[in-house]
């Protein structure tokens, strides 16, 4: 799939505040612990591909979520995102058009968030680049959203 999904059904992994991440997907195992709370609801869309195969990672914008459940939201746009040299976007998803505070703290959390990851990485043997690209609305994206960069 190329063009972006106008809504996705979310998988909630880690609600806003939570310190645990768990693939949901994959029957509950804990994939890490965060030193540093999430400051957003973190999850992914099992039915959904992900171009590093897993299921597409969602970012859901707005109050805390319960972990486990599923909700249908919009998407607003998308993290373009690098972990261990392979492409692993996120997608936004909101009840509304993300603000340029809810921006900018997308862009300062995931560049925190690529070198708490880059260390992880490292320990798990992994090599190749790990860091955030961009933060894209909607609106500012092209007709594919799942384009070399």
């Amino acid at each position: 799939m190329n063009s972006l999904p106008e809504r996705v059904q979310v998988l909630i992994e880690v609600p806003k505040g939570g310190f645990v991440k768990r693939e949901l997907h994959e029957g509950g195992s804990v994939d890490f612990i965060s030193p540093l709370p999430s400051p957003y609801n973190y999850g992914c869309v099992p039915e959904l591909p992900g171009a590093d195969g897993d299921p597409q990672d969602v970012v859901v914008l707005g109050p805390r979520l319960r972990a486990g459940t599923r909700y249908d939201l919009p998407v607003v746009g998308v993290v373009r995102f690098f972990d261990a040299g392979a492409v692993d976007d996120k997608l936004i998803a909101s009840d509304h058009a993300p603000t340029a505070a809810e921006l900018r703290g997308l862009r300062r959390f995931f560049k925190l968030y690529a070198l708490a990851k880059l260390v992880l990485n490292r320990r798990r043997g992994l090599s190749g680049r790990t860091a955030l690209v961009s933060v894209v609305e909607r609106s500012a994206l092209q007709e594919r959203w799942r384009n070399p960069r």
